[in-house]
């Protein structure tokens, strides 16, 4: 009797573990099934020379100056539909998912540090002939466009750091790092995480990353949800956050170097990466202009999408004009030249806290409106 007992308890209990397996264990999601859903005609899957896919857009103004622009951790280009849709019709724009995001997927090198998305980011500007190009990134992605300025300086046109990482912290706000993010980086429990990815985890790290929580939307869970499924993400994140180096210098001990226009951008409510760390960039680079936004989180490109994208179309025509201004001097040495170039202000509605240059160091002066 009691044998029977105990082997029907045991019996339910494996059930129920059955039950809870099944209930949590998701597994890889084929890109060809994303794909359907979260590509669209402006969608391009470059084969590079190192064998990976990189799923990349090349959008708007096809004769316009070109704009590249780098998403964050755990995102994706769709990051960056808003700015696409504000400034299509004056520049072309050129977004990409990074090795391991999206629907790029893994990569056959396994390198997902900082460098190894430059090298990345190089490849695909590469095949799409892409000479000079203003380049801009969030967060992760903030951190790799500052260390593609450092390493193809003469390629870029502009530098845009969107609540950036690459500043070293000896200390990290836990309360406001994602879940997902810190269970990424504890052995045992990651390897978990490649099966067992509740979709509650995900959106917790976006309640995270939004102030203004009417923002993050069940669609926008859903397309983050799913995209951490597809093949390979999850490995490659997993690889990522075990070697990642909050202390890492790298990049900021090559800020001072950069001569092209440099805007900063940071919302003043960012809890991954505190407004503060805006002031240590710009500390670092002389010429760069800092913009920051009230009531806003760790992506102003989505919850401040007008105001941004006003204040970035501001920000390239006036290091284009004063660009065009270089080169129409270098053409005629000889010739003085006499006058003042007009350029836009910032446009947008956040609060220019920074102005210590123009885009080619001469002092100037500007006032948010």
């Amino acid at each position: 009797m009691v044998k029977k007992f105990f082997g029907g308890a045991l019996t339910l209990i494996a059930l129920a573990l059955v039950i809870i397996a099944v209930s949590f264990v998701r597994f890889d999601i084929p890109r060809e099934e994303l794909a359907k859903k979260y590509a669209n005609g402006a969608s391009q899957f470059l084969m590079l020379p190192d064998g990976a896919t990189a799923h990349v857009r090349d959008e708007g103004n096809r004769d316009g100056p070109a704009l590249v622009l780098v998403h964050g951790s755990n995102a994706s280009l769709h990051t960056w539909e808003p700015w696409v849709e504000r400034l299509g019709d004056r520049f072309r724009i050129v977004t990409l998912d990074m090795p391991g995001h999206g629907l790029t997927g893994a990569v056959p090198s396994g390198d997902y540090s900082r460098a190894g998305m430059v090298a990345f980011t190089h490849e695909v500007v590469e095949m799409l002939g892409l000479t000079k190009f203003a380049l801009g990134g969030n967060s992760m992605g903030g951190g790799v466009a500052a260390l593609y300025a450092e390493t193809y300086p003469d390629e870029l046109t502009a530098l845009i750091l969107v609540d950036a990482a690459g500043i070293p912290r000896e200390q990290v706000n836990k309360d406001g790092m994602p879940l997902a993010f810190r269970l990424a980086r504890m052995p045992v429990l990651n390897k978990i995480m490649l099966y067992v990815t509740p979709r509650s985890v995900v959106a917790e790290g976006l309640h995270k990353a939004f102030h203004d929580q009417s923002q993050v939307t069940p669609e926008m869970v859903s397309r983050y949800y799913d995209l951490a499924l597809m093949e390979g993400n999850r490995k490659a994140t997993v690889a990522r956050f075990a070697n990642s180096d909050y202390t890492d210098s790298t990049v900021a001990d090559g800020l001072s170097a950069l001569k092209m226009p440099v805007l900063i951008m940071w919302g003043d409510q960012d809890r991954l990466i505190p407004v503060e760390m805006a002031s240590e960039f710009a500390d670092r680079i002389p010429q760069a202009q800092t913009v920051i936004y009230q009531d806003v989180g760790h992506i102003p490109m989505e919850e401040a999408a007008e105001a941004s994208a006003a204040d970035l179309r501001g920000f390239l025509e006036s290091a284009l004009a004063v660009q065009d201004m270089g080169e129409s001097r270098a053409s005629q040495p000889d010739e003085p030249q006499a006058g003042a170039v007009t350029v836009p202000a910032l446009a947008g509605k956040g609060e220019v806290e920074v102005m210590q240059g123009s885009p080619m160091d001469a002092p100037a002066e500007a006032v948010a409106p």
